[in-house]
């Protein structure tokens, strides 16, 4: 599967901002999807997942974005959306998504969890 990441800018301490994870090539809804971010100079950080529809597409959410951020996915439009409300400064980062088929029963919150990556979306938040 391709994964292209897109809807990051620049906003406001307090805005929002809708970045999405698109796929061709396979079914988004048979695979965990996942968020992670990177600043520069820091290692990438999980930020939330949504597993496969077969494991009742449940997500996980960092505590750091736990009740600002919310992950859904569109099944007819093969699209999984990260909503990014109340931003902060600290959410600057290089927002990636990573998608795998496996089935894992931990909380699949390393980047080793996941095989297939998009090329990453930058969300700019200013103070």
């Amino acid at each position: 599967v391709q994964l292209q990441a897109s809807g990051g800018g620049s906003v406001q301490s307090g805005g929002s901002l809708r970045v999405s994870c698109a796929a061709s090539g396979g079914t988004l809804s048979r695979y965990t999807t996942a968020w992670f971010r990177q600043a520069p100079g820091k290692e990438r950080e999980f930020v939330g997942n949504i597993r496969r529809s077969l494991s009742s597409s449940t997500t996980r959410y960092a505590d750091s974005v736990k009740g600002r951020f919310t992950i859904s996915r569109d099944n007819a439009k093969n699209t999984v959306y990260l909503q990014m409300n109340n931003l902060q400064f600290e959410d600057t980062a290089v927002y990636y998504c990573g998608a795998t088929e496996r089935h894992v029963l931990g909380p699949m919150i390393s980047t080793d969890d996941y095989y297939y990556w998009g090329q990453g979306t930058q969300v700019t938040v200013s103070s």
